[in-house]
């Protein structure tokens, strides 16, 4: 590929310090605190089991004590969110902290990322169990669902801040196998469990981030049967079934929020070409018989992240105006199309969004982590 003098001269590190360091010292003053401090008093699970319910499910007026009904798009604020919430801050925390020791080697970082690391994958006191049988539970109607899988995508770029602190002293060898440990098991969980199973079949969003995480984990542990087998998915199912010959997602176009999920989907899918890339293979370039690529996803995506005016779609019913941001869509695409637009637009827009569903729909905070 040939890239434009802007690109060849570009500095991600340069770029990334002064924004990752001040997130990683804020961070050392963050006590690391896991899912056990808070219960959720519907859920049959256990302490060390994540819960949460699902957005769009809500009471139904005519039956007001029965089974809630859905409501596409407008999120229950009396749904149970905090160990979602306590998953994002760590993901935040522990993302910020990795990415400082990786772009300063400074030790005082790798030892506050491992510090989290503990808590949430080594101590039997607070760890969090593998998987993820009780997550976008339903009242009156499931405890648990394939779905809730998505609440944990943010964990694909944890797994991947894993390995930048892999020959730090303060990462030592106990606290490695068991966070290692921690991941292979709920890999297999989710290659094995019925809801596992369901949502990497999913043909929306939802498969794309089952993918994510067995490829960011499979990269964790160096699983290259997973490896292969996400990267065959994602040429032979993900890209054909997902792209319309536009370079957009009709899946994501027809809901309620089409702008946000288009933007979401396209983000976890650059990120999945991201991390499955080999040197003799960029899934980012990897085009389909009839010409779709991540590349015209983007070229598709871009005008509408530029300008949100000229999107001729409806708008998205909740959180229109939150959009968007840094979009890593953008910078992966401006690599692999040679886009100078895209990377300027990528470093002109928020890197870090107040808005906590925005937060919760933008799983690639650290693009240094990504690099191969």
């Amino acid at each position: 590929m040939l890239l434009t003098a802007a690109l060849l001269t570009f500095n991600l590190t340069a770029h990334e310090l002064p924004r990752v360091v001040p997130l990683a010292e804020a961070a050392l003053g963050v006590q690391p605190i896991s899912i056990t401090a808070v219960a959720n008093p519907r859920s049959p699970g256990g302490p060390h089991d994540f819960s949460s319910e699902g957005d769009y499910w809500w009471p139904n007026p005519k039956d007001p004590a029965g089974p809630y009904i859905r409501r596409d798009g407008e999120t229950n604020p009396a749904n149970f969110v905090a160990h979602r919430r306590l998953l994002f801050a760590f993901a935040r925390d522990f993302g910020a902290l990795a990415a400082a020791y990786d772009l300063t080697h400074q030790e005082r970082f790798a030892e506050g990322a491992v510090a989290q690391l503990r808590v949430w994958f080594a101590d039997p006191a607070t760890r969090l169990n593998p998987n993820l049988q009780y997550a976008q539970s339903i009242k009156g109607v499931a405890t648990g669902r394939g779905t809730g899988l998505i609440d944990t995508v943010h964990l694909a770029e944890v797994a991947l801040g894993v390995r930048a602190l892999h020959g730090s002293p303060s990462f030592d060898s106990p606290t490695e196998t068991a966070v290692k440990g921690w991941f292979r098991d709920y890999l297999h969980w989710l290659q094995t469990h019925p809801y596992g199973l369901d949502e990497r079949k999913a043909e929306n969003n939802h498969g794309s981030c089952w993918v994510l995480q067995a490829a960011a984990f499979a990269r964790l542990l160096d699983d290259q049967a997973t490896l292969a087998d996400c990267r065959q998915r994602f040429k032979d199912v993900l890209l054909p079934k997902q792209m319309a010959a536009d370079g957009s997602f009709p899946l994501e176009l027809a809901r309620t929020k089409p702008y946000g999920y288009s933007i979401f989907n396209l983000d976890i899918l650059t990120g999945v070409a991201v991390v499955l890339s080999l040197p003799a293979e960029d899934l980012m370039t990897f085009k389909l018989a009839d010409g779709r690529s991540l590349v015209r996803g983007v070229e598709f995506l871009a005008p509408f992240l530029a300008d949100k005016s000229k999107w001729s779609r409806p708008p998205d019913v909740l959180h229109w105006k939150d959009w968007p941001v840094r979009q890593p869509a953008l910078f992966f695409g401006a690599v692999a199309g040679s886009r100078e637009d895209w990377l300027a637009l990528w470093k002109q827009l928020p890197a870090d969004p107040a808005d906590e569903e925005v937060r919760r729909n933008f799983p690639i905070r650290f693009p240094t982590l990504w690099r191969p």
